[in-house]
């Protein structure tokens, strides 16, 4: 479990998170498909014929609105289908797949990123180096890298998606003591309704761009293996290659605000939560943290807790 999969908005068909996510992609990847194959792709299936793409328009224009409407109902079919494989389209861009396929190795290199990143954000020993300019620097490599990694380095993912994720799961509430993973959907309960709908929006955003990059780059394979044969009709798979990674990096820059979101939630909400709870509210910092670290093995481990109740007057 974590932050990704949990306190969201539903992954049903819930209208414009449907639109976004799901539904818009699966059209734009089966449209592209058609149009290919309506084109007289792949070419090795037809004798060698080029393809033409005024033989796709003449097809696509000769549709009758029987034929428009089933194709209409056909990818909105897809899109429905698609919707429980969200969350394991996401686990994959974070990083969930086998060593054999190269995690080890992926994230040997982010932790090689994190290293650097880290350096970046060290100051001078020298007190004649310490320029306004060198601080600036320092400070926002600091800042990148706590939006953009985990402070231990055991929670670093083999993806920059799955690391930018991971720093969210890990900083977010840490201050309080609190573990943001078994405490975001309970807090996300108690959100108000304008920092809940910057938290959706923001999900959504990182849901649409994660799966536009899995889309994209699943159409590329297909347009590779249609387009065969097709001389430079190929370079279209190299495009949609390029729009998956155009895509997965705006997957990365979602996470990071996504995360913010996440973090300032914790900070504005954890008392209601506690008031949620019908909890007496901590008189101190060191307090507050002991309560929610009591919270949190409660939640996590079953520990029992005792902590006075807030009863109404």
């Amino acid at each position: 479990m974590d932050l990704s999969s949990v306190g969201g908005p539903p992954e049903g068909l819930k209208s414009g998170r449907f639109f976004l996510v799901n539904y818009l992609p699966s059209y734009a990847a089966s449209v592209f498909s058609l149009v290919l194959v309506w084109g007289g792709a792949p070419v090795w299936l037809h004798h060698g014929r080029p393809l033409s793409f005024s033989r796709a328009w003449q097809t696509a224009s000769g549709l009758g609105a029987g034929e428009i409407v089933m194709l209409g109902i056909a990818i909105t079919l897809i899109a429905v289908l698609f919707v429980p494989l969200q969350l394991a389209m996401m686990r994959v861009l974070e990083g969930g797949w086998p060593q054999a396929l190269g995690s080890g190795l992926a994230r040997r290199f982010q932790l090689w990123r994190k290293h650097r990143m880290a350096r970046a954000a060290e100051l001078p020993q020298a007190r004649d180096q310490l320029t306004e300019v060198v601080v600036q620097q320092a400070g926002r490599a600091g800042t990148r890298l706590r939006r953009r990694f985990p402070l231990p380095d055991h929670l670093v993912r083999p993806t920059a998606l799955g690391n930018a994720l991971s720093a969210m799961e890990d900083s977010a509430g840490r201050d309080y003591g609190l573990d943001a993973v078994v405490t975001w959907p309970r807090l996300y309960a108690v959100l108000n309704d304008k920092v809940r709908a910057v938290v959706d929006d923001r999900r959504d955003v990182l849901d649409s761009a994660g799966r536009m990059a899995v889309t994209a780059a699943a159409t590329a394979a297909a347009a590779f293996v249609l387009l065969w044969g097709s001389g430079w009709w190929l370079a279209l798979a190299a495009v949609h290659t390029a729009v998956a990674a155009i895509a997965y990096q705006g997957a990365v820059a979602a996470a990071v605000a996504y995360g913010e979101a996440v973090r300032s939630s914790f900070d504005l909400h954890r008392f209601d939560l506690l008031a949620s709870l019908k909890l007496a509210l901590p008189r101190t910092p060191e307090q507050e943290r002991q309560v929610n670290q009591a919270l949190c093995d409660m939640w996590r481990q079953g520990v029992p807790m005792t902590y006075g109740y807030e009863v109404d007057k």
